[in-house]
Protein backbone atom coordinates (compact mmCIF):
# COMPACT_ATOMS: atom_id res chain seq x y z
CA UNK A 1 0.00 0.00 0.00
CA UNK A 2 1.17 3.14 -0.84
CA UNK A 3 1.94 6.19 1.82
CA UNK A 4 2.40 9.86 1.27
CA UNK A 5 4.97 11.87 2.81
CA UNK A 6 5.01 15.44 2.89
CA UNK A 7 8.62 16.79 3.85
CA UNK A 8 9.42 20.69 4.63
CA UNK A 9 12.89 21.91 3.39
CA UNK A 10 13.81 25.26 3.48
CA UNK A 11 10.30 26.32 3.56
CA UNK A 12 9.26 23.91 0.30
CA UNK A 13 7.04 21.40 1.17
CA UNK A 14 8.09 18.74 -0.78
CA UNK A 15 5.24 15.34 -1.52
CA UNK A 16 6.64 11.72 -2.27
CA UNK A 17 5.11 8.43 -2.25
CA UNK A 18 6.58 5.47 -0.39
CA UNK A 19 5.85 2.05 -1.68
CA UNK A 20 7.48 -1.22 -0.55
CA UNK A 21 8.58 -2.89 2.89
CA UNK A 22 9.86 0.04 5.53
CA UNK A 23 12.79 -2.84 5.92
CA UNK A 24 13.42 -2.82 2.14
CA UNK A 25 16.36 -1.03 1.16
CA UNK A 26 15.80 2.15 -0.22
CA UNK A 27 15.50 3.62 -3.72
CA UNK A 28 14.64 7.32 -4.33
CA UNK A 29 13.20 8.18 -7.75
CA UNK A 30 13.58 11.39 -9.56
CA UNK A 31 11.29 12.61 -12.41
CA UNK A 32 11.74 14.85 -15.70
CA UNK A 33 11.14 18.40 -16.53
CA UNK A 34 6.69 18.25 -16.46
CA UNK A 35 6.35 14.99 -15.14
CA UNK A 36 5.87 13.84 -11.34
CA UNK A 37 6.54 10.57 -8.98
CA UNK A 38 3.48 9.11 -11.20
CA UNK A 39 5.91 8.76 -13.98
CA UNK A 40 7.90 6.03 -12.28
CA UNK A 41 4.23 4.19 -11.51
CA UNK A 42 4.98 0.91 -13.72
CA UNK A 43 8.88 0.57 -12.19
CA UNK A 44 7.12 1.20 -8.50
CA UNK A 45 4.87 -2.08 -9.22
CA UNK A 46 8.28 -4.18 -10.50
CA UNK A 47 11.12 -2.91 -7.94
CA UNK A 48 8.58 -2.42 -4.81
CA UNK A 49 8.78 -6.09 -3.70
CA UNK A 50 12.55 -5.65 -3.26
CA UNK A 51 12.51 -1.80 -2.58
CA UNK A 52 11.12 0.56 -0.46
CA UNK A 53 11.04 3.09 -3.44
CA UNK A 54 10.72 6.92 -2.40
CA UNK A 55 8.77 8.76 -5.82
CA UNK A 56 9.42 12.86 -5.38
CA UNK A 57 7.90 15.68 -6.66
CA UNK A 58 10.54 18.14 -7.58
CA UNK A 59 9.64 21.49 -6.52
CA UNK A 60 6.91 23.00 -9.08
CA UNK A 61 5.69 20.02 -9.97
CA UNK A 62 3.16 17.45 -9.09
CA UNK A 63 1.72 18.27 -5.23
CA UNK A 64 5.08 19.89 -4.08
CA UNK A 65 5.45 23.81 -3.63
CA UNK A 66 5.29 25.95 -6.81
CA UNK A 67 7.12 28.58 -5.17
CA UNK A 68 8.02 30.25 -8.45
CA UNK A 69 12.03 29.91 -7.76
CA UNK A 70 14.10 27.53 -9.57
CA UNK A 71 16.83 25.57 -10.67
CA UNK A 72 18.84 22.45 -10.41
CA UNK A 73 20.86 23.26 -7.68
CA UNK A 74 17.63 24.18 -5.74
CA UNK A 75 16.25 20.50 -6.73
CA UNK A 76 19.78 19.27 -5.25
CA UNK A 77 19.13 21.04 -2.11
CA UNK A 78 15.64 20.02 -1.94
CA UNK A 79 16.17 16.71 -2.31
CA UNK A 80 19.71 16.19 -0.35
CA UNK A 81 17.27 17.71 2.73
CA UNK A 82 14.53 15.09 2.14
CA UNK A 83 17.02 12.50 2.26
CA UNK A 84 18.46 14.03 5.68
CA UNK A 85 15.18 14.26 7.41
CA UNK A 86 13.69 10.53 6.00
CA UNK A 87 16.69 9.03 7.39
CA UNK A 88 16.82 6.54 4.47
CA UNK A 89 20.47 6.23 4.72
CA UNK A 90 22.46 5.03 1.68
CA UNK A 91 19.98 4.94 -1.16
CA UNK A 92 19.90 3.70 -4.74
CA UNK A 93 18.76 6.83 -6.77
CA UNK A 94 17.51 6.56 -9.87
CA UNK A 95 16.30 9.37 -12.09
CA UNK A 96 15.12 10.50 -15.84
CA UNK A 97 16.29 13.46 -17.51
CA UNK A 98 15.72 16.87 -14.81
CA UNK A 99 16.25 14.34 -12.08
CA UNK A 100 18.89 12.72 -13.94
CA UNK A 101 20.70 15.94 -13.88
CA UNK A 102 19.97 16.90 -10.21
CA UNK A 103 20.69 12.77 -9.59
CA UNK A 104 24.72 13.85 -10.92
CA UNK A 105 24.76 17.12 -8.84
CA UNK A 106 23.58 14.76 -5.24
CA UNK A 107 26.07 11.68 -6.10
CA UNK A 108 28.69 14.56 -6.66
CA UNK A 109 28.61 16.51 -3.78
CA UNK A 110 27.67 13.51 -0.96
CA UNK A 111 28.91 10.43 -2.51
CA UNK A 112 28.22 8.63 0.79
CA UNK A 113 24.47 8.85 0.45
CA UNK A 114 23.78 7.28 -3.15
CA UNK A 115 25.13 3.73 -3.00
CA UNK A 116 23.84 2.97 -6.66
CA UNK A 117 22.96 5.36 -9.70
CA UNK A 118 20.67 4.48 -12.12
CA UNK A 119 20.49 7.45 -14.65
CA UNK A 120 18.41 7.48 -17.70
CA UNK A 121 19.49 9.75 -20.77
CA UNK A 122 20.80 12.73 -19.49
CA UNK A 123 23.67 14.77 -19.09
CA UNK A 124 25.32 16.76 -17.16
CA UNK A 125 24.02 20.94 -18.74
CA UNK A 126 26.64 21.92 -21.74
CA UNK A 127 27.07 24.46 -24.43
CA UNK A 128 24.35 24.40 -26.70
CA UNK A 129 21.13 26.87 -28.18
CA UNK A 130 18.15 26.01 -26.33
CA UNK A 131 15.06 27.97 -27.22
CA UNK A 132 12.77 28.49 -24.34
CA UNK A 133 9.39 26.95 -25.30
CA UNK A 134 6.77 28.87 -25.68
CA UNK A 135 4.04 28.98 -23.01
CA UNK A 136 0.66 26.57 -24.22
CA UNK A 137 -2.47 28.05 -23.96
CA UNK A 138 -4.03 25.00 -22.45
CA UNK A 139 -3.19 24.55 -18.02
CA UNK A 140 -0.62 22.48 -17.05
CA UNK A 141 0.12 20.04 -13.90
CA UNK A 142 3.02 22.17 -13.31
CA UNK A 143 4.40 25.51 -12.52
CA UNK A 144 5.33 26.85 -16.25
CA UNK A 145 8.42 29.51 -14.86
CA UNK A 146 10.06 26.05 -14.25
CA UNK A 147 10.21 25.31 -17.76
CA UNK A 148 12.52 28.54 -18.72
CA UNK A 149 14.25 28.22 -15.56
CA UNK A 150 15.77 24.75 -16.32
CA UNK A 151 15.91 25.44 -19.79
CA UNK A 152 18.21 28.69 -19.54
CA UNK A 153 20.61 26.34 -17.31
CA UNK A 154 20.24 23.52 -19.72
CA UNK A 155 22.37 25.55 -22.42
CA UNK A 156 25.20 26.83 -20.14
CA UNK A 157 28.24 24.19 -19.57
CA UNK A 158 28.95 24.42 -16.15
CA UNK A 159 33.16 22.69 -15.97
CA UNK A 160 32.26 21.95 -12.55
CA UNK A 161 29.73 19.51 -12.61
CA UNK A 162 31.61 17.44 -15.75
CA UNK A 163 35.01 17.83 -13.99
CA UNK A 164 33.09 15.94 -10.65
CA UNK A 165 31.91 13.11 -12.24
CA UNK A 166 34.94 11.85 -11.25
CA UNK A 167 33.98 12.02 -7.81
CA UNK A 168 31.09 9.97 -8.11
CA UNK A 169 31.76 6.66 -5.89
CA UNK A 170 28.47 4.72 -6.96
CA UNK A 171 28.49 2.03 -9.27
CA UNK A 172 26.44 3.91 -11.92
CA UNK A 173 24.24 2.88 -14.68
CA UNK A 174 23.23 4.91 -17.76
CA UNK A 175 20.60 4.15 -19.91
CA UNK A 176 20.86 6.31 -23.42
CA UNK A 177 18.29 6.42 -25.42
CA UNK A 178 19.83 6.01 -28.84
CA UNK A 179 19.34 8.14 -31.93
CA UNK A 180 16.00 8.61 -31.74
CA UNK A 181 16.47 11.05 -28.77
CA UNK A 182 17.16 14.68 -28.74
CA UNK A 183 20.18 14.29 -26.19
CA UNK A 184 23.81 13.90 -28.12
CA UNK A 185 24.65 10.22 -27.27
CA UNK A 186 28.17 11.09 -27.42
CA UNK A 187 27.69 12.88 -24.64
CA UNK A 188 26.48 10.13 -22.72
CA UNK A 189 29.69 7.87 -23.65
CA UNK A 190 31.74 11.06 -22.13
CA UNK A 191 29.32 10.59 -18.75
CA UNK A 192 30.25 6.90 -18.50
CA UNK A 193 33.95 7.38 -19.47
CA UNK A 194 34.18 10.36 -16.74
CA UNK A 195 33.07 7.80 -13.84
CA UNK A 196 34.67 5.74 -12.25
CA UNK A 197 32.60 2.96 -12.13
CA UNK A 198 30.21 3.24 -14.92
CA UNK A 199 27.96 0.54 -17.32
CA UNK A 200 26.47 2.52 -20.38
CA UNK A 201 23.67 0.67 -22.00
CA UNK A 202 21.64 1.86 -24.87
CA UNK A 203 18.05 0.75 -25.11
CA UNK A 204 17.08 2.45 -28.88
CA UNK A 205 13.23 4.16 -27.41
CA UNK A 206 14.64 7.51 -27.37
CA UNK A 207 14.58 9.89 -24.74
CA UNK A 208 11.90 8.27 -22.33
CA UNK A 209 13.32 4.84 -22.31
CA UNK A 210 11.47 3.77 -19.26
CA UNK A 211 7.88 4.63 -21.07
CA UNK A 212 8.59 3.58 -24.47
CA UNK A 213 10.70 0.11 -23.19
CA UNK A 214 9.39 -0.53 -19.95
CA UNK A 215 10.17 -3.97 -20.44
CA UNK A 216 13.47 -3.66 -21.70
CA UNK A 217 14.40 -0.90 -18.97
CA UNK A 218 12.97 -3.03 -16.32
CA UNK A 219 15.45 -6.01 -17.14
CA UNK A 220 18.25 -3.98 -17.57
CA UNK A 221 17.65 -2.05 -14.11
CA UNK A 222 17.31 -5.43 -12.15
CA UNK A 223 20.29 -6.98 -13.79
CA UNK A 224 22.37 -3.74 -12.69
CA UNK A 225 21.04 -4.13 -9.33
CA UNK A 226 21.71 -7.76 -8.61
CA UNK A 227 24.78 -7.61 -10.20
Amino acid sequence: MSERVDVTVDGVRLACRLDGAAESPPMVLLHALGEDASDWDALVAELSGSFRTVAVDLRGHGDSDWPGDYSIELMRDDVLGLLDQLGLGRVTLVAHSLGGTVAYLIAEDRPELVARLVVEDVCPPYERNRPVPARPDQAVPFDWPVVPAIASQAGVLVPEYWDRLADITAPTLLVAGGTTSHVPQERLTEVADRIPDCTLVTIPAGHHVHRNAPDDFVKVVRSFLVD
